[in-house]
């Protein structure tokens, strides 16, 4: 029994964010901003609508689009860092309860920006194992509840979003995911993370819990982490770069992206960008820039998609997917 990916969907919040806007609340510039992330504006929830919200409305695509019956799901997996509470009940569950799933199993996984690959990993996982057939993966984030809009070093990067995929469990070997790669190195968690609210909060002065990072350095350990970590698994599984039909990073920053595209080899057209219209919104950024290039029709049956992702842990994954939609 094999995995396959056979539906995206995706949301993004009506209310945009722009640089301009970002001018007026910190010393930062539109210019400035451009230069060096490649964004230009980013999505930001309404004040009700929660991670859980956005999740359900990309899901609800997902399964429109895979032509399941809804009670075919048998496992939901959320990856976010900005839960709709901290710690209990988990996102999934209320995903699920929303949806109207019933009382299937269903469980968050936190690796930040690389948690949409780490829910693939599992998804895989499950249904190679025969435990599971249909499974709903989201990756969803409301960001913008853990920014401290003061802090010009991050506030400019971030936005909310969501996206969701179904995998399901297929005999045919030519519809499977490949292969999916995963790592963590907990010795530079301190490069990227949200300090206070758990038990090892390093305050005590009961202050709001926001996303910190060391920029410079994250970079530079990205750039490294990500070239390395696809270039291993193409060649593992004895794939060239121009076998590639998308390459589909976690859309932080325009140089990264670039920088690791340049270091493979790949053409612009096998890049997929969207972070000049979401920013970096974590977990759910790789699946909205799928959901991007489907919608646009660029995304066909039996493409082969490169996932590659970095994230705060430190996190990373990469993942082999053509793309399988039922019917085709």
């Amino acid at each position: 029994m094999y995995a396959s990916f056979c539906s995206i969907g995706a949301y993004a919040p009506k209310k945009v964010l722009s640089n301009s806007d970002l001018e007026q609340m910190v010393d930062t510039t539109d210019e400035w901003i451009t230069k060096r992330t490649g964004i230009k504006e980013r999505r930001i929830a309404a004040d009700s609508e929660l991670t859980s919200d956005m999740g359900v409305e990309a899901a609800k695509i997902a399964i429109e689009r895979s032509g399941l019956d809804k009670s075919e799901i048998d496992l939901v997996i959320c990856a976010t860092i900005s839960p709709d509470y901290f710690n209990m009940p988990s996102t999934a569950t209320i995903i699920a309860s929303k949806l109207g799933l019933g009382t299937i199993m269903s469980f968050d996984i936190s690796a930040a920006c690389t948690g949409f690959v780490y829910a693939l990993s599992v998804a895989k996982a499950f249904i190679e194992s025969g435990m599971k057939r249909s499974v709903l993966i989201v990756g969803a984030e409301k960001l913008s509840s853990i920014i401290d809009y003061t802090d010009r070093g991050t506030c400019i990067l971030f936005g909310d979003g969501a996206g969701a995929a179904i995998i399901r469990a297929t005999d045919d070997k030519s519809r499977a995911i490949i292969d999916v790669h995963t790592g963590s190195d907990g010795e530079y968690a301190d490069l990227l993370m949200t300090p206070n609210g758990g038990s090892g909060s390093i305050h005590d002065d009961g202050s709001k819990t926001f996303i910190k990072m060391r920029g410079n350095e994250t970079f530079k350990v990205a750039v490294r982490t990500l070239t390395n970590d696809v270039v291993d698994i193409l060649r593992e599984n004895a794939l060239s770069s121009d076998e590639i039909d998308h390459f589909i990073p976690h859309q932080a920053n325009y140089r990264i992206i670039k920088a690791v595209g340049d270091a493979l080899g790949l053409r612009d057209d096998q890049v997929v960008l969207t972070v000049h219209k979401y920013g970096n919104t974590s977990s759910s950024s790789i699946p909205m820039a799928i959901n991007d290039i489907y919608e646009s029709g660029r995304l066909k049956s039996g493409d082969l998609m490169l996932l590659d992702a970095f994230g705060g842990g430190l996190t990373w994954g990469s993942a082999l997917v053509p793309f399988a939609p039922d019917g085709d």
